[in-house]
């Protein structure tokens, strides 16, 4: 779908003169360049040309993006991301072993040239740090030929001479295993682990594979392995990145001068982390910092002298364009959702002859669209792209229109970097490898046994690695590498040895039999509670329409694939005439509240009225501001009821409902009163379900009679989880993280003022705010003023639930409108504030707290 655009770019003037005046060493400025035209620009380009392109985004989030639309038009296996190895700016000495890899994988490719034409996507703090010299890289490289004669002797001293080191089972860089004739090494410079399988001294195949499956995921032909040059830092010679690149390497730069300054930035940031390392002499310091390989800024402007540049602005006095094309595009407009609005713009630009493309990674926007277009009567042609663009454009003198459905529904759009594999995902493989002689593990064929080690074992004359197993009488059992899903930790009473199985007694399976029997009178519980359930008759909601699509394409962020699973079941369960009865589990900040708004807003629409239960006043007032900000322009009526109402506001909210005026509404344990009544009820929603007591759960048994139930929670408690598992209650499990999310770093630390003050500080001066949690509110105002005067250039204010309700609000809502930088507080926190801005959280005596509450209090920091 694409070539149209490329087609039309090939045939244009500037395009031709862009290319010609490409070849020599020139600065060329673009003009006019909006939107994501300029990765298509790049394509066009890198494909005629056939050269290296280097771009160098202004920070590390536009790189990222810059990435992904160039991914998307150009393919993953031409373009590499150049990061920095710092995991925090200003503190040098903090390396990130990914970045590190990530570098070492692009100056590999450079060097192999396995890519012909590479596009390398960087940034001014990536660019600062040198990389490693080619020399030193192909010097220290080991090269595998599909054919070529491969000795495991001469490998083996090779690879442990490069400090890889040897395990049973490969599952993060830097490690090699050695299993017959099969040989698995996960590179430095390579994304994923590679196979090497031998036929006698021959190679005979290479594949690179996932170490969590095992399954091949590409054949190839030739490999180069490349150990950590971070462990031999000091023996490592080091050059900068603009030196290594090929001399018709062509480099885009958005704002040059803001490169500079940003170089300069980070260049005078190291000589002060420095200072404190070395005597104050300037030698010394600028030894240093060349040993640590940063660029001096102005190095960049005399590397860049002999090369083909692109600026997209002309700020910088020190490189001056020859020359000055005028690009005649402009940005996607803003539609506010309004789609008759974005009709009436695709119509004017189909009428005048442009081609309309829409980019979308989700198939489901594509049939939203049509959709939305069919009910408002509007013939709209348009091509379906199924990639994702940053930002949409229209090309005025190609005549083609590129609009993203991220953009047209105010959607926030998230990058994605590149990852391979992880050793959180080995979780089988790392419990293996942390088994210990002696360890009790259990097989599912053969009960408990005792962990004896690794061996290698003869099968049809091939040697293979295998687990070995001791069991009663000494018997001994091997169970291969490939049977690793077989076997477990085993997992008992602590303190309390398990009895071994013997092999072929028929002990285990009379366990298992047991088991089985216990299993089948469950079942017939269960058939007897489904059955009662299945005669109960419900209400069904009515099939998604119009305004429902609209409402689920207006979500701010891209649905997880989880979300998606989840909302279809939830939708599926709402649509029969028998009550649903859901539980929506998934950790704090992974979405579930969307799910309970498309959930409400599905009842609504099919005429009937919804509650929310919340725990506490707090989670009250924050559901009603999302669920009025995604519901308000829907003509939803939304309300809601804590301890902060007035009894004549809560008189007003009750007869609202009784009448049928009020369509939702959310509200603490006075949900519960018996002065409410609803006129037609049906849906509840009940957040943080382990909140409510027994008293409270009792009450809801009359109010879910023929009303759908959905149970939202981060920490089930175990009876509700014991139903869902039973199947007694339906589960539904969130367990994707959205795009982008960091996870959170916990420390336990004594109690340190200087270690309170300095995370206060840095967490402030990069702009973000700061919980204080502190579970005593006797001695809260003294906690209050001691990190005033730790910190007295900061705002702090304080909350807890004896306060006055008027007062609490107002605090509260200082701090969500980023007034106030500090929050000292009690553990009313614990749900329901969602403050992107909020990333750091110190809890005084957390062990006072239940794990529960800390895991709840933790998914408060680190939303954005």
């Amino acid at each position: 779908m694409l070539t149209g655009i490329f087609k039309k770019l090939r045939q244009q003037k500037i395009t031709k003169e862009l290319s010609a005046l490409s070849r020599g060493s020139s600065v060329i400025l673009l003009n006019g360049l909006f939107g994501s035209y300029l990765p298509f620009l790049l394509a066009e380009e890198n494909e005629n040309a056939e050269r290296t392109f280097l771009v160098i985004a202004d920070t590390k989030e536009e790189a990222a993006y810059l990435l992904n639309d160039l991914e998307g038009v150009v393919g993953h296996s031409a373009v590499f991301f150049l990061p920095d190895t710092f995991k925090r700016p200003g503190f040098f000495e903090v390396v990130d072993s990914t970045n590190v890899l990530g570098r070492t994988e692009v100056i590999n490719q450079l060097t192999a040239k396995q890519i012909k034409n590479p596009i390398i996507v960087t940034y001014p703090e990536a660019l600062f740090e040198k990389v490693v010299a080619p020399s030193e890289i192909e010097s220290s490289r080991l090269e595998i030929k599909k054919g070529s004669i491969l000795d495991q002797e001469t490998i083996l001293d090779a690879l442990l001479e490069y400090e890889f080191r040897r395990v049973d089972f490969v599952y993060e860089p830097g490690q090699f295993s050695i299993r017959g004739g099969i040989i698995d090494i996960f590179s430095l410079g390579n994304a994923w682990p590679f196979r090497v399988e031998l036929f006698d001294d021959e190679v005979e195949s290479i594949r690179s594979f996932d170490p969590l499956t095992q399954l091949s995921k590409e054949e190839v032909d030739e490999i180069y392995i490349v150990p950590d040059f971070t462990a031999l830092e000091s023996e490592t010679h080091k050059v900068s990145l603009l030196d290594i690149l090929p001399a018709d390497t062509i480099i885009v730069a958005r704002d040059f001068q803001y490169l500079l300054d940003k170089l300069q930035d980070c260049f005078e940031r190291a000589e002060k982390y420095s200072e404190q390392l070395t005597p104050q002499s300037d030698d010394d310091l600028r030894k240093l910092l060349k040993e640590r390989a940063f660029l001096y800024p102005r190095d960049t402007v005399e590397s860049l002298t002999q090369k083909t540049v692109w600026l997209l602005s002309d700020t910088c006095e020190a490189l001056r364009p020859k020359h000055t094309l005028q690009f005649k595009t402009k940005s996607q407009p803003s539609f506010n959702k309004n789609f008759n609005l974005l009709i009436k713009n695709l119509q004017q630009y189909q009428e005048d002859g442009y081609e309309l493309y829409i980019f979308a990674e989700n198939a489901r926007q594509f049939t939203r669209f049509k959709n939305i277009f069919k009910d408002l009567s509007a013939n709209i042609i348009f091509n379906e792209v199924a990639i994702s663009i940053h930002e949409g454009f229209i090309a005025e003198t190609e005549k083609i229109v590129c609009y993203s459905d991220h953009q047209i529904f105010q959607r926030f759009h998230a990058y994605r970097l590149r990852k391979g594999f992880s050793k959180e995902k080995a979780l089988n493989l790392r419990l293996i490898k942390d088994l210990v002689p002696g360890d009790y593990v259990t097989h599912i064929d053969h009960g408990i046994g005792r962990f004896s080690g690794m061996q290698k074992i003869e099968i049809n004359g091939n040697l293979q690695e295998a687990i070995r197993l001791v069991y009663k009488n000494n018997d001994l059992l091997f169970v291969s590498i490939h049977s690793l899903h077989k076997i477990a930790k085993f997992v008992g009473k602590e303190g309390k040895q398990p009895v071994l199985n013997k092999i072929g007694s028929d002990a285990w399976q009379r366990l298992k039999r047991k088991t089985k029997k216990r299993i089948k009178d469950i079942a017939k519980e269960l058939i007897a509670l489904y059955a009662k359930r299945k005669t109960t008759k419900g209400f069904a909601a009515e099939p998604d329409g119009y305004l429902q699509n609209e409402l689920e394409a207006s979500f701010l962020f891209e649905d997880t694939p989880d979300q998606v699973k989840v909302t279809q079941e939830v939708k599926r369960d709402m649509e029969l005439d028998q009550p649903m009865d859901r539980l929506l589990c998934g950790d704090v900040g992974f979405g579930k509240t969307e799910i309970a708004v498309r959930a409400a807003f599905k009842a609504i629409l099919s005429g009937k009225q919804v509650a929310i239960l919340v725990p506490t006043t707090i989670l009250a007032l924050q559901h009603y501001k999302t669920f009025s900000d995604r519901l308000q322009s829907f003509g939803v009526s939304v309300d809601y009821i804590n301890r902060f109402r007035t009894a004549k506001e809560k008189r007003l909210v009750f007869e609202a409902l009784e009448a049928g005026k009020l369509d939702l509404i959310i509200g603490t344990h006075a949900i519960l009163s018996k002065k409410i009544k609803f006129k037609d009820l049906g849906l509840l929603v009940i957040d943080e379900e382990q909140k409510f007591g027994v008293a409270a759960k009792e009450k809801l048994k009359n109010i879910k009679v023929n009303v759908d139930t959905l149970t939202m929670t981060a920490t089930p408690i175990p009876r509700t989880l014991q139903f869902s598992l039973m199947a007694a209650r339906d589960l539904s499990v969130i367990q994707t993280p959205p795009p982008n999310r960091q996870p959170i770093h916990t420390e336990v630390r004594t109690f340190n003022h200087d270690l309170i003050q300095d995370a206060i500080l840095y967490e402030v001066n990069r702009g973000g705010q700061v919980f204080f949690v502190h579970n005593r509110v006797k001695t809260l105002p003294e906690v209050m003023t001691m990190v005033r005067k730790m910190c007295p250039d900061v705002k702090v204010s304080m909350a807890h639930g004896q306060m006055e309700s008027k007062k609490l609000e107002s605090e509260l809502l200082n701090f969500v409108r980023g007034e106030i930088d500090v929050l000292v507080s009690t553990n009313i926190i614990e749900t329901g504030l969602d403050i992107p801005n909020a990333n750091t959280m110190i809890i005084n005596n957390a062990n006072n707290f239940g794990l529960s509450d800390l895991h709840q209090l933790r998914g408060r920091i680190g939303r954005s």
